[in-house]
Parts: C-alpha cells; structure tokens; sequence
C-alpha cells in the first residue's frame, strides 16, 4: 500500500466515497485511509495505468468491491456528471467527496500566459464547483429520503485547499487565486448544503511532501486539455534550494514522500501524505457532523507565509 493508515476501522461502513486525482500522492493516501476504515471508494484519475495500480492494490488489502476507477480529464466539460453516474450505477449511493485533483504550473505573473491561468482556474475551481452541481440533486434525493425514513444522517465533501489560498504564493498567482476561490465556493456550499446535512470544509496544506516538490523531469508529467505538463518545481527554483537535479534519476516512492526537516516551521518538519490524508478523513468521518464552512490549516504551526 502507498500508506500504512493510521486507523483501521468500520467507522465508514457502508459509506461510497469519491476521491479526485486519488491514485497518487495525497488522494491515494486518502483513498487508502477511506477504504481502511470502510467506505468504498471511486478513484478519479486521467492516468489509467496508476488509476489501476491502486484499484488493484486497494481491493486485495480491503476486500475485492472496495475500489473502482473511473478515467477521465476531470477539466472536460461533462465529466463530473460522468463521475457521478458511474459512482451511482457502481455503488448505488454516494456519502463522501474529496476534491484533490490538481497541479502546478508555476510561473511569475508579469510571464504568466493566460492559459496559465486559466488552467489552474479549471482544475482547481471549475472542477470542484462541476462537481458539486453534479453531486447537488443526488445529496438532496439521500436527504429526503432520510427525513421519510426519520434517518439523521450526514454526507460530506471536503475541499483540498492549501495555504497558498491564504497568504499567497510567490510564482504561483494562479494556483493561489484558484485555492483562494476553492474556499469561497466551500463556505458557499457549507450555507446552501446545511439544511441537507452535508459538511462542506476545507484543508489548507502547508508542505507535503509530493512528487510536486521535486524537480520536473520526464518521469513525472500530466496529460491535460490536449497539453503534456511537467509537474514539479522549475529548475532554477530547485536550484534555489539547493536540490540536486538529475533528469534520469527515477526516485522511490519511499524518497518522494519522506518528511524532510525544515527549522522554519514549529514541528520542525514538512508534511507527509498520511498527515495529509488523516486530517481528510477527519472531515469524512462522523467526528466532524457539527463542523461545517471551515478550513482547517494542515502545515505543522507555519505562520506569515511559509507555504
């Protein structure tokens, strides 16, 4: 598994959950951690090879119905409206959304394309709000339904913000304004969603430790809206920090995603994609049925900046 979860449960039992970009990283560790504590879980993936990977990896450790996959550019226009009909033809029921998919495509604004832009608008905003609108009529059919039957039951949705949405990020206007405008669309949806008994908040990540920290290369690229995209950090930022770059040097998972120190931040330490998907599942869980509309800060006590 990517992830040896934190908590093995049937806290979740029953429940069909949806994870965008969830096959790697910070969604697949989520994923992991949802299907460890019951829930059934659709992977969102435009790379079917990792989409499958996880599938696989999931079903043999949690039982052989745990996962499913489901390919598609999220950013096309009607795949959202696919990735719920497939969730509901699959599991016949849908609990849990975690919006996680998303990218970087770093550049200063004064050099900054409109594309640019506007890519990070879509994956990060278009994408979650298409969800939503998708997701809307099934959560107020499951509301209804449990008023008749005198359930009380509470569905959630759970935003993949960072604090980038916050404070800002230097060479990243884009992906700031995007997970800036995510966290309005999420106290929105919190006010519109509560007489439903849906959770709508957010997590707002600091560094973790990604494939989206190391330096762009070959080996890690995303197909999107017809364009190959290197992910990672430019050269000259990785220079900046002192990271090695080595373009034919593939790098473990075990590398990618170990916490390295930083004395800048209270605990001393970045992220890793288990505290990531732990904080994720909290917002999924029932321990979180009275919190809604809001964001929690998920970056080891950084403050001013540091993001």
């Amino acid at each position: 598994m990517l992830i040896e979860p934190t908590l093995r449960s049937e806290l979740l039992a029953g429940q069909v959950a949806i994870v965008t970009g969830g096959a790697r990283g910070i969604g697949g560790a989520t994923a992991t951690t949802l299907a460890a504590n019951g829930a059934r879980v659709v992977i969102a993936e435009v790379d079917q090879a990792k989409a499958d990977e996880t599938v696989k990896t999931l079903n043999d450790a949690f039982g052989a119905d745990t996962a499913t996959a489901f390919i598609a550019d999220l950013a096309a226009p009607d795949a959202c409206n696919d990735l719920v009909a497939h969730t509901l033809r699959t599991y016949s029921g849908l609990d849990i959304v975690v919006n996680n998919a998303g990218y970087a495509w770093d550049s200063r604004i004064h050099n900054m394309t409109d594309e640019q832009f506007q890519a990070m608008l879509d994956i990060h905003l278009v994408v979650p709000f298409r969800l939503a609108r998708a997701c809307a009529p099934v959560f107020r059919a499951a509301a209804k339904a449990d008023d008749e039957t005198g359930k009380t039951r509470h569905r959630k949705t759970v935003m993949v913000s960072s604090m980038a949405g916050v404070w800002g990020l230097d060479g990243a206007g884009n992906y700031a304004a995007a997970k800036a405008g995510m966290l309005g669309l999420m106290r929105t949806l919190a006010q519109e969603w509560g007489s439903l008994r849906v959770n709508v908040n957010a997590v707002a990540f600091g560094i973790i430790q990604t494939r989206f920290g190391l330096p762009q290369s070959d080996h890690e690229v995303i197909q999107t809206g017809g364009r190959t995209i290197h992910v990672g950090m430019p050269a000259k930022q990785a220079q900046r920090l002192g990271i090695q770059i080595d373009q034919d040097r593939i790098v473990t998972d075990q590398e990618m995603y170990a916490a390295k120190q930083l004395p800048g931040i209270p605990l001393g330490r970045t992220g890793t994609i288990r505290d990531a998907a732990d904080a994720i599942f909290y917002l999924c869980s029932p321990l979180s049925d009275y919190t809604t509309g809001q964001v929690f800060p998920v970056n080891g006590g950084a403050r001013g900046g540091m993001s």
